[in-house]
């Protein structure tokens, strides 16, 4: 409610309340972000519609060959097709199953092996030394030759494709963690060692939330690269999976069921990048918005 306040002349000027001010404020900048919102989601369909449009307009006019580079609407009618008639391995969920049942499995193992060797080697020169050139090895070893060496001792189950999944994620946990580690502030360091921090404490209060950041962004990128693991080792030797699909696709000159499973693939993995949006959030509620983040960035 408005109040009347005697003005100078002494005529009542209407003074308008602090709190409606801040209302109206605040009323705008919510109008703002969901102008900017509406503005990102258009923009990112209209590049869509563009690049499907543009993609089957050139396969109609022969621009491109759809026999080797396929069209939308031939992908829709394989992805209709997958969906309503399954595969000759069994149904499209039961392939989807066993392909994220591999790059799941192998996520946790990669990971949680990643996060332990990284902060373990982070924290001691002599292990890093010691154990760095035999990791660097490891790591240059094409993954496709690993994958071949797990099928020739595991089989075509699942267990092949989890070890890979595995490997490559691994390397991509291991390397930021260590270096999350060797980024923490040496002065937090040494003033937990001076209250009586034990070296577990300054672990898991210090350097594992210090390095935090850095082993969820690589998290982002290492589910792709579980999913990656689980495709190759499904294309060298499989009974089930996406991988096997698309190599059958392949062999059949089909490039719109390849690109089908291609979308399903893509599809899986943004609901994971989701998730781990979500997971980020949680763990980093503590650290300070960054400036993308508090003005409500994607």
């Amino acid at each position: 409610m408005s109040t009347a306040t005697p003005s100078t002349t002494g005529a009542p000027v209407d003074a308008v309340p602090a709190g409606a001010e801040q209302s109206e404020a605040a009323t705008a900048a919510k109008r703002a972000v969901l102008r900017r919102k509406a503005s990102i989601w258009a923009g990112r369909f209209g590049f869509a519609v563009l690049v499907l449009g543009g993609w089957e307009i050139a396969a109609r006019t022969s621009l491109i060959d759809p026999f080797f580079y396929g069209q939308p609407s031939g992908i829709w009618t394989s992805l209709v097709n997958l969906f309503q008639n399954g595969t000759e391995f069994g149904s499209i969920w039961a392939n989807i199953w066993v392909t994220m049942q591999e790059a799941l499995i192998g996520f946790a193992i990669g990971a949680v092996a990643g996060v332990i060797v990284g902060v373990a080697l982070g924290q001691s020169r002599f292990l890093a030394e010691v154990l760095g050139p035999y990791i660097k090895i490891v790591n240059a070893i094409p993954r496709i030759v690993l994958g071949s060496i797990f099928i020739v001792a595991f089989g075509i189950g699942t267990m092949p494709k989890i070890l890979l999944a595995a490997v490559l994620v691994f390397f991509v946990v291991f390397f930021n963690a260590f270096q999350g580690v060797r980024e923490v502030d040496r002065n937090i360091l040494a003033n937990a060692k001076v209250l009586g921090a034990s070296r577990l404490q300054v672990t898991r209060h210090v350097i594992v939330p210090s390095a935090l950041t850095w082993i969820i962004a690589s998290l982002h990128s290492a589910f792709g690269f579980a999913i990656v693991g689980a495709l190759v080792g499904e294309v060298l030797g499989a009974q089930q999976g996406l991988g096997l699909i698309i190599k059958t696709a392949q062999n059949q000159f089909d490039p719109n069921t390849v690109f089908a499973a291609m979308f399903l693939i893509a599809a899986l993995v943004l609901v994971a990048e989701w998730l781990i949006g979500k997971l980020e959030h949680r763990l980093l509620s503590w650290r300070p918005a960054a400036p993308s983040e508090a003005s409500n960035a994607i």
